[in-house]
């Protein structure tokens, strides 16, 4: 735990109508990629259940050994627009806890296993 940790201040409200329109699941992280044109990206390969998604993940700098987070669950935001960078296309955001606080980042992982595609909230 980070001892000098404050934290930010709570963002304004929002109904649950706004964040019923954030659509989390929970994925399994099946492949890992380097993306050499970056110096942070890692390129997941992630199972759904009934699809695979590419999603492109800033973490590359986070992990002596990117490999190691394959096999992982972890929540994933899976309807935003996709986005391009460096040729690749990303399908959605890994959920990690920290980043916006400039600690290093953590994956938001389920306690237990649960079924690609199972949706989080």
């Amino acid at each position: 735990m980070v001892e000098s940790f404050v934290p930010a201040s709570i963002r304004p409200q929002i109904s649950l109508d706004e964040l019923g329109r954030i659509d989390i699941r929970v994925g399994t992280i099946i492949a890992v990629e380097d993306v050499p044109e970056s110096n942070r990206l890692l390129c997941l390969t992630v199972d759904f259940g009934d699809r695979k998604r590419t999603i492109l993940a800033g973490m590359k700098k986070e992990r002596s050994d990117p490999a190691q987070i394959a096999g992982t669950q972890a929540l994933f935001v899976v309807n935003l627009a996709p986005r391009s960078m460096f040729g690749r296309t990303s399908e959605g955001m890994l959920f990690d806890i920290g980043y916006q606080d400039g600690i290093v980042p953590v994956m938001a992982v389920p306690e237990n296993p649960v079924p690609n595609g199972a949706r989080a909230g």
